[in-house]
């Protein structure tokens, strides 16, 4: 069973908590978060670089790294992995942000309970990027949305019980309807007389769900994920939790938790069910249309560095779903890389928040200021990580946005190109909240004078803001080897599964 390399982003993280569970002090609790960190990041690149060596070898297969064994034979579930492109940089970037939130946490008061948490959800995670049985997909969603309750309630700041909460109940009731929708898929996934299948590779080989069950089915399962990625109108949990969620967590949760919403949309709602994909995309185009427009007006308003990063978080995973909606090759391919982007850019906002909140003990822009002159290093990486917001050239905003507005506008139809129109003008509203938020955070007079006393960066939290902007960079600068990375999942040969071309 442990032949197949993609077994181990799950087993690495149980080592993690075994090694956690027998520590005794501070420093054996940061060398297993971090040498557990840095295992995953180097077997994430290792796997990157043995499928593309596979792709250019000629390998066509739609996933990769493929393994399959029973788990509960009177159900026909199994524990079967498999990955590509898309995969492959969601393992990427979840193993980049738990290496960065292990720096970012170094500090964190009760660490071993902390970090036992922590990893028990990046377990799901890592688990739900490489299962491609949608039971197992889902036993590992669930997995990566429990500790949160805790990691929030115990370990917050604020009305953390109340966000805690709100965050659990409005997740677990799109669980619900995903779950309602998974059963659905898998009474209807085989051909009559043939065996149900939980296989995302069977299921779409089969096309075996009506087209009338696809337009029941369709919005459970795009509505269940819709809500982990913060679509509009089931945003409201987001932004109490990012809130009141200590810095690591913040980091994880926006970028690599609302991911899972996204990456399900794609891979189970619109790959299995592509007739209503195309029927029913109209009503959740204008959803998350407004999702863009909505998160980027309300960050203009908020005062606190946390609510305003969390509108944004809205706002730009808004757009994800927006692109992912188009259903063409153009629009799909900037929907990845707007899920990579965001989840970088993301995390090293939440990580710079925590960090000048952890100094000066206060979020809210109007209490701060001048803080370019105290804390220099710290008020630069903030002014880098805006910029990649507002779609900076040569950052990973760009390219990401760009592409989708490109795709998107690729539709002639009215509807279409009044909605992309529509959250083109996103992009200058973010602009206006970012630039706002930077001169009043960062230039004109300090307004408490016990701010001079403040320190810059430590070591280890340079360490985590630099893996964060370098890789941003990267994408901006390097931009084709992350698309080609993607692109043979929006291949011919994977369109004509979906039947979108």
């Amino acid at each position: 069973m442990f032949s197949n390399i993609l077994i181990y982003f799950v087993l690495i993280p149980v080592v993690m908590l075994l090694g956690l569970g027998i520590s005794k002090n501070i420093k054996q609790i940061r060398a297993v978060a971090v040498i557990g960190s840095i295992a995953l990041t180097a077997l994430s690149v290792y796997v990157l670089v043995e499928y593309l060596a596979m792709r250019h070898a000629g390998n066509t297969e739609p996933m990769l790294f493929c393994g399959s064994w029973m788990w509960f034979e009177p159900l026909n579930i199994h524990l079967a992995v498999g990955v590509d492109g898309i995969s492959i940089a969601m393992l990427l970037l979840s193993s980049i942000i738990v290496f960065a939130g292990s720096f970012a946490s170094w500090t964190i008061k009760m660490p071993k309970e902390f970090f036992l948490w922590l990893i028990l959800l990046s377990t799901g995670v890592f688990g739900f990027f490489i299962s491609i049985d949608l039971f197992t997909m889902f036993m590992f969603y669930e997995v990566a949305l429990i500790p949160m309750y805790l990691l929030i309630g115990v370990w917050g700041s604020g009305n953390k019980n109340y966000s805690a909460m709100k965050l659990t109940l409005m997740l677990m009731g799109g669980s619900a309807f995903l779950m309602l929708g998974l059963i659905g898929i898998y009474y209807h996934s085989a051909p009559e007389g043939g065996q149900l299948t939980w296989n995302i590779l069977e299921i779409a080989q089969n096309d075996a769900i009506s087209q009338g069950w696809q337009k029941f089915l369709f919005p459970m399962t795009f509505v269940g994920f819709g809500v982990l990625g913060a679509m509009f109108p089931f945003h409201t949990w987001s932004p109490d939790g990012h809130a009141s969620a200590p810095t690591a967590v913040s980091m994880l949760h926006a970028g690599v938790l609302m991911k899972l919403g996204g990456y399900g949309c794609f891979r189970v709602a619109i790959y299995l069910m592509p007739y209503a994909a195309q029927e029913l995309a109209w009503i959740f185009l204008i959803l998350t249309g407004t999702s863009v427009v909505y998160g980027a007006f309300c960050a203009c308003v908020k005062t606190d560095l946390k609510y305003i990063n969390a509108y944004s978080s809205v706002s730009h995973c808004g757009l994800v779903l927006f692109a992912i909606l188009m259903l063409n090759t153009t629009a799909m391919t900037g929907a990845i890389m707007q899920m990579l982007s965001h989840g970088l850019m993301t995390a090293l906002f939440f990580a710079l928040i925590g960090m000048i909140y952890g100094r000066t003990h206060t979020r809210d822009i109007t209490q701060m200021g001048g803080l370019m002159q105290i804390m220099p290093y710290l008020s630069v990486c903030y002014v880098i990580a805006g910029m990649a917001s507002l779609g900076l050239p040569g950052l990973s905003g760009f390219v990401a946005e760009m592409t989708i507005f490109v795709g998107s506008f690729q539709h002639t139809d009215t509807f279409h190109r009044v909605f992309t129109i529509v959250a083109c003008c996103s992009i200058v509203i973010t602009a206006v909240y970012i630039l706002r938020v930077v001169g009043k955070l960062l230039f004109g007079p300090v307004h408490d004078e016990h701010h001079r006393t403040l320190t810059d960066a430590t070591w280890w939290e340079r360490l985590s803001t630099v893996t964060l902007i370098l890789c941003v960079a990267a994408i901006g600068c390097f931009p084709n080897f992350f698309s080609n990375l993607i692109k043979f999942t929006f291949s011919p040969e994977i369109f004509t599964v979906l039947s979108l071309n």
